[in-house]
């Protein structure tokens, strides 16, 4: 349940002269994509997420700009990760909890999850995440 299941994946990237180009394909995820979301024109100061998921898998890119992801476990062990490639993101496993600050002007966080949205999947209140 720890910090250590959280992954940087790299994101293969084709370099071209008319513009670099990067593909998400089944082999660099650990699930089958069943949604697709993304976050943008986020207020500066403003942070989302804070929350966690018993059984969904995400998976997210700074396609562009720049923000922080804070990522905590249910021992309150702390990692944050700043997102600021288009051809690299943080694979999010099972209950970490995920809060997002710090977007830069512009910025486009994609996030690629292993599920439909549901609402019983989400667990909101922090003190209750921490004594599951």
């Amino acid at each position: 349940m720890g910090l250590n299941r959280v992954k940087i994946i790299d994101i293969p990237k084709i370099v071209d002269v008319r513009g670099n180009l990067s593909v998400i394909e089944k082999n660099i995820l650990p699930f089958s994509i069943k949604r697709v979301y993304y976050l943008y024109d986020v207020p500066s100061g403003v942070f989302r997420g804070g929350h966690a998921h018993v059984n969904q898998q995400e998976f997210l890119i700074a396609l562009s700009g720049s923000f922080n992801v804070s990522l905590y476990d249910v021992n309150k062990e702390k990692q944050v990760i700043t997102l600021n490639k288009p051809n690299q993101g943080v694979l999010i496993p099972t209950m970490i909890w995920r809060e997002l600050d710090n977007f830069s002007s512009g910025s486009v966080c994609l996030v690629i999850a292993s599920d439909i949205y549901k609402e019983e999947d989400y667990i909101r209140d922090y003190d209750v995440f921490t004594k599951i």
